[in-house]
């Protein structure tokens, strides 16, 4: 694109943050609390050449601003900022770095780890308090003005979101390019991305299995880190976002920006068509740029001091809680701004229907630690664009105090590992309570039960992209992530797995059957619990990662979804369980149990109960030599009908779910007065549908949680 760039730089607006084609030119804005100047440097259409540089205006409350006339989008530019660098007070400013607008929508060029993308002198005996005068913009990512899309005739073009509501929720987590590498019946050139994603054989997979919300892998624009590079690897599962406004291209079919932003666009619209919500992983703890030994990108440059955590004592150091360098410095109010503008962009114009936040006790820390009332908190929960998504927390980070389950506030659902925990060692005879069991089960009411929070704010899950796939959590002991090039150091250690006999893959056909067994009586017990339940994409047809259990850089058959050797008999199961879910409003109560019927309306008791169907005691809860018990749930409409959720009228119901997780068969009394019949067998030794009029016991198979139904 060839451009006649004025002389003059204009005074423009000081908002909105970012660029903006408007009025005839194009509006630039960008903060910076501590920099003495900001340059605005504009390229050629392929970034290799610089063509003009200007002096922006400002600061205007923190904000450098300028307009450039007679130009439009496609203009493609980066910031230099002047400043002190003085790291032991947190300011890195060196305008010979070119810095990546962090407001970009679209990105132009390909990340290279030079040296030249440091602030420092790599090699210098003063480390990170070398200045290094090098320019870097040969090598240095590019910002590029998008086109104008009117947010108000973009919502009325496009479908509406489902809305599913949080009771019904059924998460499935997915990778993007996983999900449909692999997919033989997706067409070739759409395997692995986002129209991949959209596909019809795609989607009528996830609507056949039940599944109501995909909860997406990072999809903003990603870096690799250096040591990854060094390895000939990739960071697969995305979480190193530096374009926090921008999707990724790597999952797209289209090359150029804009038709990557539209692609995602559509991938949402058609998701929404066939009523399935979209959910992304966003990474606002930390960027690319690591620690003081990392590269200068964007925030770095532009006011390292105001964007990260910094250590109190010498500022040349950060506050590495996340494990991976920095720490976004959310407690500082333009950095709030930063992230819920960036949450707005992709509700308002890309159209999804929340976000699952990694790491998310960083969003909420203060100098004294967590907060659930911090700043950013408060002006999340009143932000209006933001009252009608999903909010979900991965509820841990890795710094002092930073495990917090149960202390989100408001409606955030959290990722809740007490549950996979709990259920992994119950059914893999790991020395598991009852009563922790029970207490996972029913949404865990030790962590949740306070403050209005409801039994769907515990996200239930055993396994997801971190850690075994559900396959891998009954084939192996011991983690095997030699691939990964790291001398297998990496990944949890201690994993709560089994191999029953045999690490792996085993012709064995009793091993093969236990293993089978055990997987439909975890997954059985993880759709049918009290809470919202997740899948990671794969379980339901077996996958397997060979034991891997931190395959974040396995750009490659070991994560992509094998459709070809699918477990169908395992996936059938898979979706017969959630159609009871469906089918079971006990099953879906997003209330607490009531130890009696309060009041009007449908009011569910639940009680606990010995395999002799005796109600559990303090004793039975307390002998760690049994394990088999069984839980009664039933429920009496007022008068009229009920309706709980937006699935299935409520009735009134009698359940009683029987867990023995014990290597033999044990009788159960039944509560009587009913007339049951097995409504689900996780063992799949029982007759389906068998009734169970004139019985008062059932032998429940070995390892098997068998559901029975009377209406």
């Amino acid at each position: 694109m060839s451009v006649h760039l004025p002389e003059v730089l204009l005074e423009g607006r000081h908002e909105p943050t970012g660029s903006l084609a408007r009025d005839g030119g194009v509006n630039f804005a960008v903060f910076s609390q501590h920099a003495t100047g900001i340059d605005l440097c504009i390229f050629d259409a392929s970034g290799a050449r610089q063509l003009k540089r200007y002096a922006l205006y400002g600061p205007y409350d923190g904000v450098f601003h300028g307009f450039l006339p007679n130009v439009s989008h496609g203009l493609v530019y980066g910031f230099r900022a002047h400043g002190a660098f003085a790291p032991e007070n947190g300011h890195r400013f060196n305008a010979n770095k070119l810095l990546l607008d962090p407001y970009a929508t679209e990105i132009v060029g390909k990340y290279v780890g030079k040296a030249e993308n440091h602030g420092y002198v790599l090699g210098n005996p003063d480390g990170p308090r070398s200045f290094d005068a090098r320019d870097n913009a040969i090598y240095a990512l590019k910002a590029r003005v998008a086109p104008v899309v009117s947010v108000t005739a973009n919502s009325k073009a496009r479908p509406p979101s489902p809305r599913i509501p949080v009771a019904d929720l059924v998460l499935y987590e997915v990778h993007v390019k996983g999900y449909t590498k692999q997919h033989p019946d997706v067409p070739e050139n759409m395997r692995g991305t986002y129209a991949g994603l959209a596909h019809p054989v795609a989607i009528a997979h996830l609507k056949g299995l039940g599944v109501t919300t995909l909860s997406l892998l990072p999809v903003q624009y990603c870096v690799d880190e250096p040591a990854l590079v060094d390895r000939g690897m990739r960071n697969y599962w995305g979480y190193n976002t530096l374009g926090f406004f921008c999707p990724d291209p790597r999952f797209a079919v289209a090359k150029d920006p804009t038709a990557v932003t539209e692609e995602f666009k559509a991938m949402v619209d058609t998701l929404h068509v066939n009523g399935l919500e979209v959910v992304l992983d966003v990474v606002y703890n930390h960027t690319p740029e690591g620690n003081e030994f990392g590269p200068t990108l964007s925030f770095r440059g532009l006011d390292n001091a105001v964007y990260y955590r910094l250590q109190h004592d010498d500022k040349n150091h950060y506050e590495n809680v996340t494990g991976c360098g920095n720490a976004l410095n959310c407690e500082h109010p333009r950095v709030t701004q930063f992230v819920l503008d960036s949450l707005r962009y992709w509700v308002t114009e890309m159209g999804v229907d929340g976000f699952r936040f990694d790491l998310a006790p960083v969003l909420g820390r203060r100098a004294r630690g967590f907060d659930p009332n911090a700043a950013f908190f408060v002006a999340m929960r009143q932000d209006p664009v933001l009252a009608g998504v999903h909010l979900i927390a991965e509820p841990w980070d890795a710094g002092h105090d930073g495990y917090q389950l149960g202390r989100f506030p408001g409606r955030f659902l959290e990722w809740n590992d007490k549950f996979r925990d709990a259920v992994r060692g119950f059914w893999l005879d790991a020395g598991v309570s009852r009563g922790e069991f029970a207490r996972r089960c029913t949404a865990s009411s030790d962590v949740f039960h306070h403050g209005q929070r409801r039994p769907s704010a515990s996200i239930n899950f055993i396994a997801v992209h971190d850690g075994y796939t559900l396959n891998d959590v009954v084939s192996y002991t011991q983690k095997h992530n030699h691939a990964n090039g790291e001398q297998n150091r990496d990944g949890r250690d201690g994993e709560m797995a089994k191999n029953f006999g045999v690490e792996g893959v085993t012709a064995d056909t009793a091993i093969n059957a236990l293993r089978a067994k055990t997987r439909r009586a975890m997954v059985a017990t993880l759709l049918l619990a009290q809470g919202t339940p997740m899948l990671c994409a794969g379980d339901e047809i077996g996958n397997t990662q060979d034991g891997n259990n931190n395959a974040y850089c396995q750009d490659n058959p070991t994560t992509w979804l094998d459709w070809k050797n699918a477990d169908t008999q395992f996936l059938a199961f898979v979706k017969e369980v959630l159609v009871m879910r469906r089918a079971e409003p006990s099953l879906r109560y997003d209330r607490w149990f009531a130890p009696h019927q309060v009041g009007s309306g449908v009011e569910r008791r639940l009680v606990w109960l010995t395999a002799a169907g005796k109600e559990m005691s303090v004793n039975d809860w307390h002998d760690a030599g049994q394990h088999a018990f069984a839980c009664h749930i039933y429920s009496l409409p007022a008068a009229g009908d009920i309706k709980h959720t937006s699935l299935t009228p409520d009735r009134g119901s009698r359940l009683m779910l029987l867990f023995n997780p014990e290597a033999c068969p044990l009788f159960f009394c039944l509560v009587a007065g009913e007339a049951w019949h097995v409504g689900l067998d996780s063992s799949q030794e029982l007759p389906r549908g068998l009734a169970l009029k004139s019985l008062n016991a059932i032998v429940v198979p070995a390892n098997s949680l068998v559901v029975l139904i009377a209406k």
